[in-house]
């Protein structure tokens, strides 16, 4: 029997979870459909997920239709948890897109289709909640149309729309031939020298879907059934099976990493190719754990093994142990103990790419009276397992821990799973904007092992340029690799990494290229009769200390500025309130770039800076009567070029001032 691991993604509340339901319900799985008002859903099964009514967490559950064997994956549908869908997208199949029939289009619908086409998985698109009142057809339609504007082939139509009756009679009509056309010039000739034979437009439209050329669109309701044996019927015939040589090397990617009841970890892991087995030992990770591995001539790690001791996989809605799983399989894998998201099993796959914005926010995290900090930080750093963009920072000196977040309801979350799983009682700081530096030119240090009151028995120089945004930290070499121990040259290469997650003002420095100049180091030294004398040869601990204050003084030479997150917004408004929204979007530091009236609607589109996002949508409302659509989403960061540059409190020994950074590390301010 074939395979599908398929995506159920939409914006929140959509009803995506209530649509699990009734295909469980559908497939036989379920007896029962669960509700998610009352916390009974088979895939929400977080305390917190069944309280509040919406999917924080992604889950897999399996059910059976004719010829192929379908892993689901619902996924959540808040901004604030897009990371976790994020990691879900490279292993699907194909994927269902919810909209409601009664809001229709939201920004996340938009994020999540552009996301879906750039990664070229076949979607098919359910209206949802045609039995509400309120429920709508051709203007949902139209709406997909031109804000979604991707090629929509509908399957069918509604009828008795907002009603308990409300049904979804199936046909394909006159304008599939039109958009299937457009993209199959045999189709075309067919349609032009007569009719189109049924069969034929059918695997037209087959081929297309699963070429993520066209997207199908079919209406019902998760409440009551309606059109959900039609797209069960789309999900077999349209969308294509997991592919992938079951008697090929393993390549398996992590998507999911949770802690059993014992403490321990639990990774979720989609193989493409070969088979996995209890009791292999088996390489994972990136080939580089240490940090991005732009740029030739670094220093490159091996990869750590683990044994695996236990499998499971999805099976008619329950989880099944077995001793292998082959190629097309989503597993649970036990005995990994250092595994990661990410992270490659077997053969090192492509590095997980990020398909959505990282967090722009951060708070930090304040125990209540009795709660024990080291308790806390053991808690959040196992969180971080689960969600690597949570970023915990620890400021040792000011003994505060932070967190990056995307917004105020993930705040929540964190709160409350502390206090639920760890029983952790927290509160939070005002929430603040994540800033990075950039480079504005290059710059060169070096110190010389014994001269210049270096206290350290080491030689490193360094050189930093610009690199351009998205390609990450590259570290070359332009001296031998052989002139010392390999183990210095690592220990280089990883606190230059670590040294640029605070630049100048104190923020990550995400691209650049560093080189390593000058190096030199004193050989192992020992007396007559005596053991090896640490005081006359160099060891990791002289390069880790030297190399912050040389890249600093490297960085001081180069210069940085602080650039901050900027969001790309779409503002529909009434176009009489034009005049009244304009100062405040200047006010707030946005820059619209383009204005379009549409009879008595006005369209604005431009950038955003991403603290004032929220402000912005609390006025909105105000100024537009009500009436105002605003959607945004993070594009790219921007110099800061109004009012002070922001500084982030610095967690290391702080560089910036040799005489501070020698007092912390060696006690002593000179060498």
């Amino acid at each position: 029997m074939h395979l599908l691991n398929l995506g159920i993604l939409a914006h929140v509340d959509a009803g995506k979870t209530s649509l699990t339901e009734r295909l469980l319900h559908a497939a036989g799985v379920i007896d029962e459909i669960g509700s998610v008002d009352d916390g009974s859903t088979r895939t929400d099964t977080l305390a917190l997920e069944r309280q509040r009514g919406i999917t924080i967490k992604s889950a897999v559950v399996s059910f059976p239709l004719d010829g192929v064997t379908v892993n689901l994956i619902d996924t959540p549908g808040h901004p604030d948890f897009i990371a976790e869908v994020e990691r879900v997208l490279g292993v699907l199949d194909g994927a269902v897109l919810v909209v409601s029939a009664v809001e229709g289009v939201q920004a996340q619908t938009r994020v999540l289709m552009r996301t879906l086409r750039r990664l070229r998985i076949p979607t098919l698109v359910f209206v949802n909640k045609i039995d509400r009142r309120g429920a709508r057809h051709e203007a949902v339609l139209a709406q997909l149309a031109r804000r979604l504007a991707v090629p929509l082939v509908p399957m069918g139509r509604p009828v008795a729309l907002g009603t308990r009756a409300a049904r979804f009679e199936p046909g394909l009509g006159p304008g599939a031939v039109d958009v299937l056309a457009d993209h199959d010039d045999a189709l075309l000739a067919a349609y032009l020298d007569g009719e189109v034979p049924d069969g034929r437009l059918r695997a037209a439209l087959a081929d297309q879907t699963r070429r993520t050329l066209v997207h199908p669109v079919y209406f019902g309701s998760a409440v009551t059934g309606a059109g959900v044996p039609d797209l069960i019927t789309g999900v077999e015939r349209l969308l294509p099976a997991a592919d992938g040589d079951p008697a090929g090397p393993l390549s398996a990617t992590v998507f999911k990493v949770e802690r059993g009841p014992a403490g321990e970890k639990i990774a979720y892991a989609r193989i493409f190719t070969g088979a996995l087995r209890v009791r292999d030992r088996i390489p994972f990770g990136d080939g580089g754990r240490e940090g991005d591995r732009a740029g030739g001539g670094g220093v490159k790690a091996g990869r750590p093994e683990g044994r695996v001791t236990a499998l499971s996989v999805a099976e008619r809605g329950a989880e099944l142990r077995q001793d292998s799983a082959g190629a097309g399989r989503i597993v649970k894998v036990w005995g990994l103990g250092g595994i990661r998201i990410g992270d490659a099993l077997g053969a090192p796959g492509r590095a997980p790419e990020h398909h959505f914005a990282p967090p722009t926010l951060e708070t930090v995290v304040v125990p209540g009276p009795a709660t024990d900090r080291r308790a806390l930080h053991v808690a959040l750093t196992q969180l971080a397992e689960q969600d690597p963009l949570i970023d915990v920072r620890h400021d040792e000196v000011r003994q505060e821990t932070s967190v990056s977040l995307y917004g105020e309801v993930q705040k929540e979350v964190v709160q409350a799973t502390l206090a639920d799983e760890y029983g952790l009682h927290v509160t939070f700081r005002e929430t603040t904007t994540i800033c990075v530096e950039r480079l504005t030119g290059r710059g060169a240090a070096v110190e010389f092992n014994k001269k210049d009151g270096n206290p350290f028995l080491a030689t490193v120089g360094l050189r930093v340029e610009p690199a351009p945004p998205g390609t990450g930290v590259g570290f070359r070499l332009e001296v031998e690799l052989g002139s010392m121990p390999y183990a210095f040259f690592k220990a280089v290469e990883d606190t230059v990494r670590e040294t640029l997650g605070q630049g100048l003002h104190g923020w990550r420095i995400p691209d650049c290229t560093v080189t390593m100049t000058h190096s030199g180091y004193s050989p192992r030294q020992s007396h007559a009769h005596q053991g090896f004398d640490k005081s006359m040869s160099s060891t990791g601990y002289d390069f880790r200390g030297l190399t912050p204050l040389v890249l600093t003084d490297a960085l001081r030479r180069a210069g940085t500025r602080v650039h901050e997150p900027m969001h790309r917004f779409r503002l529909e408004a009434p176009a009489d309130t034009l005049g009244a929204l304009l100062p405040v979007l200047t006010r707030l530091g946005a820059l619209p770039q383009q204005t379009v009236t549409q009879g008595p609607l006005c369209l604005l589109e431009g950038a955003v800076p991403a603290g004032r996002v929220h402000r912005l949508e609390q006025l909105l409302p105000g100024l537009t009567r009500g009436e105002g659509e605003l959607e945004s989403a993070f594009d790219h960061y921007a110099a800061v070029s109004h009012g002070t540059v922001p500084e982030r409190a610095r967690t290391d020994h702080n560089p910036l001032s040799r005489k501070e950074y020698l007092l912390n590390v060696t006690g002593r301010v000179s060498g």
